[in-house]
């Protein structure tokens, strides 16, 4: 979960202007297996969604959001994991905290947004209960050798490093597309060559680069978001990575080079980045709207008339390490130099026109083998955990009445 600030409780009157869904707020709005999702659970999730400035907050991104927790909550269901209310509350206390709020000033803020705290205690329930199991079923399978801790000190040193020649695939991953999605993936998965890769990429991919058959140029390792490092060091020249899920794409690489360097490549601290939000999606107004406003811009700085009378959610500018970063926003920066601008990806109903402010380099510091070794450790558990909730929802029984 990415840092909140008090500021955010600001919107509120935003938020009463959404949707009321004036069907009975009871009712189903869709069944996940055997749980069911109502109407004022969506309508709950997408105010606390709002109130939280999650990006592309809509219907659709909060119906998925609850789907996915329904899965999460069959799992546990099935692992026995349970919870008490005292993990809850200080799971509660801890969010509350990165408003700089107490757990009783934030309930109150989020009930001045027309958000339960009942909403609140669900969202952290399944958060907590989600990251023990990943923990307990993917740890043993996440165990790191001292060579990987060697290898990302050297990455992070300024003694030179390594840079990667990577082909991408990337596919839709939204409710309209998960039948083909799925079935395309089991299709990549059986390929072994590089020329019938890059015709898949041709024939199947959603990134720009689908027209030169998913090649990327060289690029430095260090550049990649750090769970996406860790897969693309996982893999010998000609192997295919497993799926990479994101929010709203499923990304397969395949490792085509790697080479060491004598240039400098630090460790990336942190990312200074821009994203104005373009309503219409992968549609051509979209994409037309954003080659305009591409021709008008040099920096970051440039976005800000550019959205000047705009409502203030459609242009975000964070700063954020590269670990908190989506992983298909870190890999659309990753191939990007400072001023340069993409407009591959969407959240919900909005493209995202992407823009690289700057990347901020580590600065020498003591080693710490053991932080080192967790760091890695948390990044595949992650990496584990997406996959296997993407297959549980390839499996379910998912119904919108």
């Amino acid at each position: 979960m990415r840092p909140i600030t008090s500021t955010l409780i600001v919107i509120v009157a935003f938020v009463f202007a959404l949707p009321s869904f004036a069907q009975n707020p009871f009712s189903p709005a869709v069944r996940v297996n055997d749980r069911v999702i109502t109407q004022y659970e969506l309508s709950q999730r997408l105010r606390f969604m709002t109130v939280l400035r999650t990006p592309g907050a809509n219907e659709e991104l909060a119906r998925n959001i609850l789907i996915e927790d329904r899965l999460k909550q069959d799992a546990l269901a099935a692992a026995g994991i349970t919870l008490t209310d005292e993990e809850i509350e200080t799971g509660m206390e801890e969010f509350s905290s990165r408003a700089n709020m107490d757990l009783q000033q934030f309930t109150r803020a989020l009930g001045q947004a027309g958000v339960d705290r009942e909403t609140f205690r669900d969202f952290v329930e399944v958060g907590l209960g989600w990251r023990n199991y990943a923990r307990l079923r993917f740890g043993p399978r996440a165990q790191v050798g001292e060579d990987e801790i060697d290898r990302r000190i050297a990455l992070a040193s300024n003694r030179g490093g390594l840079r990667v020649l990577l082909t991408e695939i990337v596919l839709p991953n939204t409710p309209q597309f998960a039948n083909q999605t799925q079935r395309r993936v089991q299709q990549i998965e059986r390929i072994t060559t590089e020329a019938a890769f890059s015709a898949a990429a041709r024939d199947f991919s959603v990134s720009p680069t689908r027209t030169r058959g998913g090649r990327l140029d060289w690029l430095p390792l260090s550049n990649l978001p750090p769970q996406l490092r860790q897969v693309v060091l996982s893999l010998q020249p000609g192997e295919i990575s497993a799926p990479v899920v994101g929010p709203n794409a499923i990304l397969i690489f395949q490792l085509r080079a790697i080479e060491e360097t004598d240039a400098e490549q630090p460790e990336i601290a942190a990312l200074d980045f821009a994203t104005f939000y373009i309503a219409g999606g992968d549609s051509d107004a979209a994409r037309s709207e954003a080659a305009r406003i591409r021709a008008q811009i040099d920096t970051c700085d440039d976005l800000f008339s550019i959205a000047k009378d705009l409502p203030p959610e459609r242009l975000e500018r964070e700063v954020l390490p590269p670990s908190e970063i989506p992983q298909d926003v870190g890999m659309e920066l990753a191939k990007l130099d400072p001023g340069e601008v993409s407009a591959t990806l969407t959240r919900g109903d909005a493209l995202m026109l992407l823009m690289l402010c700057g990347r901020t380099p580590e600065l020498g510091q003591e080693i710490n083998r053991e932080a080192i070794r967790n760091a890695l450790v948390n990044e595949r558990i992650a990496s584990l955990s997406e996959g296997f909730l993407a297959e549980l929802r390839a499996d379910a029984v998912i119904v919108t009445p």
